[in-house]
């Protein structure tokens, strides 16, 4: 069962020729987190869904003149925001994993196959 990710709409993943495109690690991280999560059963995909477009909503509506739009920064606060309403975790704690993920160095998810001869 995987995520039924809109299309089209606000809550759209960034695409490229119909790709998922991450411009960091942290990004492919935290969606890789919310799909696992939904998978597992924590949350519905509506329940996501719903907190991503308002997290966008909200972004829109209070963004300074020139701030870069950061989808993948919205998708972690609309986990943030599902998870903490369902009390799965505290928001302490989400917040505080969430950070340790982002702050990974890239590359940490992959193993070099130079540092581990065969």
């Amino acid at each position: 069962m995987s995520a039924p990710l809109d299309v089209e709409g606000p809550a759209a993943p960034p695409r490229s020729n119909g790709e998922l495109v991450f411009a960091e690690p942290w990004e492919s991280r935290a969606f890789g987190m919310a799909v696992t999560l939904y998978e597992a059963g924590a949350f519905t995909w509506p329940q996501f869904q719903a907190a991503l477009i308002a997290r966008i909503a909200a972004w829109e509506a209070s963004a300074a003149p020139g701030e870069l739009y950061n989808y993948y920064r919205l998708w972690l606060a609309a986990l943030e925001d599902v998870l903490a309403g369902l009390r799965t975790v505290s928001t302490d704690e989400v917040t505080t994993r969430a950070q340790a993920l982002a702050q990974r160095p890239p590359g940490h998810d992959h193993r070099d196959h130079h540092d581990h001869p065969h």
